[in-house]
C-alpha cells in the first residue's frame, strides 16, 4: 500500500513536470502569441474595472482651457506649419500659461512636478469605493507620454523621488489585493520623445531636466533608434520585475518588427512566459493593447469605442468618466449616465469587458460627478451583478433599433429606449437586460417561439424584486408584463430560467 501510494506521488509529480515542459515558451512573434494567448477567467468573470489617469497634468490650474490630456505637450505652443484646431489649441495653452504661471522659458513642464503632491490621495478609501461601485480590478497609468513615472522608477522623473514622494502603483496595489481586486497598469510612454519636441529649445543638454524633456533621444526618428527602443523595453520590464501586474495595457505604439528588432514583442510574449513560468504553465494575466498585426495575440483595447456584434475574443471597452481623461475642471462628459450604463452593458454582451477612467485631481481627490457614475454604475450592479459577473455571450447580443458602431473611437452617445435588449448567460439562465425603464408591458421578439431560443421557459423573475412577473411567449416573441414597481432606476434585468 506504501509503495503504491509513494508510486502515484511520483507519477503526479512526473506528470506536472511534463505539463510544465510541454508549456513551450511564447516566441517574440504574432504567430506564436496568437497561438498560445489565452485570456484568464478572473478577467472573463470580472467583467468591470476602474482606470486612473493621474499624474502631474492632474496639478494644473484646474480652470486650464481645453488641453486634450496634453498640458506638457501644447503648453509650448504649436509646431511650425501646425493649423487647424491643434494649432488654436496649443496657441490657446500657451498663453494661459503664460499668464497663469509665467513664461515658458521661466516657468517649464518640469516646474509644475512640485506643485503635484497628491496629499490628500487615500488608495485604500479609493479603491474600496471603486469595489462598491461595480469595479473588479484598478488599473493606474503607470506613465503618460509626459515621460514621469508614477512608481519607484530607475528614471529621474518619478513620484518616489519628486512631487507625491511616494510609490503609487506600490500604494495602489497593496489597495486593491487588501479589497480583493485584480491589479493591472497602463503604460503611455512611447511616444514621449515626439510629445515635448517643442519644449527642447528652452532646455539645456545634459541636465536633469533634460530627461525628462528625452532630449538623448530624436524626436521625429526615435522609433528607429535602437538607444530609445531598448529604453522603453527597460522601463517596462522594471514595472513588470518590481510591480508583477495582473495585467499590461499598452495605451501606445511599440518597438515594431521593422524598426524596433520586434522588442515590443519580446517584452510581450516576456511578461506571457515569466507569468506561464510561474504558474505551471498556465496564463493568469492578461496583456492588452490598442493594435498589433493578430487580434488573437492580446486583448483588444477598444478606447472611445464598441461592438456592433458579438466578439470572438475578450475585448476592451474604455471610456473615459472626466471628460478629458485627465482632470479638468470645465470638461465635460458628452456621455450621460443612463448611456454609460447602457454602454456597458451593451459591451459585456458582446464579449466585452468595462474600464471606466476617473481622472483624479492633483491632491489626489476624485471629482464628486465622476464619482456620481461610478455609484450609478454601483446601483445597478447591486441589483443586477447576477447576470453580469461570470456571464458569457449567448447566441445574440440582443435586439432594438440604436446601433453600436465597430471599433475605437465614435462611442454612443445616444439614449437607449426600453426596446433595446440585451442578453447574458449563465449557469442554464438567460438574463435579458432592458436598457431604458419601459412604460408598457416588454416585448422581446428575439424569444419568439420557432426563433433562437430553443428550449422551453420555466419562470421569469425581475431582478431585484419579489413581485411575481407575468408572461407569455408566442410566434411575435416573449411578453412581459410591466411589473408595477422597478428597481433599476436606469436598466433593469431579468432573469429568464430555462427548461433543461
Amino acid at each position: 500500500m506504501r509503495k503504491s501510494r509513494i508510486g502515484s506521488v511520483i507519477c503526479l509529480l512526473l506528470g506536472i513536470g511534463m505539463a510544465v515542459a510541454s508549456a513551450e515558451p511564447i516566441e517574440p512573434t504574432w504567430e506564436s502569441m496568437a497561438a498560445n494567448y489565452d485570456v484568464p477567467e478572473w478577467f472573463l468573470d470580472g467583467k468591470v474595472g476602474v482606470w486612473m489617469h493621474w499624474g502631474v497634468p492632474s496639478a494644473t490650474d484646474e480652470n486650464r482651457p481645453g488641453d486634450g490630456s496634453h498640458y506638457g505637450r501644447r503648453m509650448y505652443g504649436p509646431a511650425n506649419g501646425q493649423t487647424g484646431m491643434q494649432r488654436e489649441m496649443n496657441v490657446n495653452l500657451k498663453a494661459f500659461h503664460e499668464k497663469r504661471y509665467g513664461p515658458v522659458e521661466e516657468f517649464g513642464y518640469e516646474d509644475i512636478v512640485p506643485l503635484f503632491k497628491a496629499e490628500k490621495w487615500d488608495p485604500d478609501a479609493l479603491v474600496k469605493f471603486f469595489k462598491e461601485s461595480g469595479a473588479r480590478f484598478v488599473m493606474p497609468v503607470a506613465c503618460h507620454h509626459d515621460n514621469f513615472d508614477m512608481y519607484d522608477s530607475f528614471h529621474s522623473w518619478n513620484s518616489v523621488d519628486m512631487g507625491p514622494k511616494r510609490d503609487t502603483l506600490k500604494e495602489w496595489k497593496a489597495a486593491a489585493y487588501k479589497h480583493g481586486l485584480k491589479f493591472g497598469i497602463s503604460t503611455h510612454l512611447y511616444w514621449s520623445p515626439s510629445f515635448f519636441n517643442e519644449a527642447r529649445k528652452y532646455q539645456t543638454p545634459g541636465t536633469l531636466e533634460a530627461k525628462l524633456f528625452n532630449m538623448d533621444f530624436d524626436p521625429k526618428g526615435y522609433a528607429s533608434q535602437d538607444s530609445w527602443n531598448q529604453h522603453w523595453y527597460d522601463r517596462c520590464w522594471e514595472i513588470i520585475e518590481k510591480y508583477d501586474p495582473d495585467w499590461f495595457n499598452n495605451d501606445c505604439p511599440y518597438p515594431n518588427e521593422t524598426r524596433g528588432k520586434s522588442l515590443g514583442l519580446k517584452l510581450f510574449s516576456s511578461y506571457l512566459n515569466r507569468d506561464r513560468k510561474e504558474n505551471e504553465g498556465k496564463q493568469t494575466v492578461v496583456f492588452s493593447a490598442k493594435g498589433g498585426k493578430d487580434k488573437r495575440a492580446y486583448t483588444p483595447n477598444v478606447e472611445r469605442g464598441g461592438a456592433a456584434d458579438i466578439k470572438p475574443q475578450p475585448w476592451m471597452w474604455a471610456t473615459d468618466l472626466s471628460g478629458s481623461w485627465f482632470y479638468r475642471k470645465g470638461a465635460k462628459n458628452r456621455m450621460s449616465i443612463p448611456v454609460m450604463v447602457g454602454n456597458a452593458v451593451d459591451a459585456i454582451s458582446k464579449n466585452g469587458v468595462v474600464m471606466l477612467n476617473v481622472a483624479l485631481r492633483g491632491d489626489g481627490t476624485l471629482p464628486e460627478n465622476q464619482a456620481a457614475y461610478l455609484t450609478a454604475f454601483g446601483d445597478f450592479i447591486k441589483i443586477n451583478g447576477e447576470g453580469i459577473y461570470g456571464s458569457r455571450p449567448w447566441k445574440t447580443f440582443g435586439e432594438g433599433s440604436l446601433e453600436i458602431k465597430d471599433g475605437r473611437q465614435g462611442e454612443n452617445h445616444k439614449n437607449f429606449s426600453s426596446q433595446d435588449i440585451r442578453f447574458t448567460q449563465k449557469e442554464g439562465v438567460l438574463y435579458a437586460f432592458v436598457l431604458a425603464p419601459p412604460s408598457e408591458d416588454i416585448l422581446i421578439k428575439t424569444l419568439a417561439t420557432g426563433g433562437v431560443l430553443d428550449r422551453d421557459i420555466a419562470s421569469i423573475e425581475l431582478m431585484g424584486s419579489d413581485e411575481k412577473i407575468i408572461w407569455k411567449r408566442s410566434s411575435e416573441g416573449l411578453t412581459i408584463q410591466l411589473p408595477e414597481t422597478l428597481p433599476g432606476k436606469i436598466v433593469n434585468g431579468f432573469r429568464i430560467v430555462l427548461k433543461k
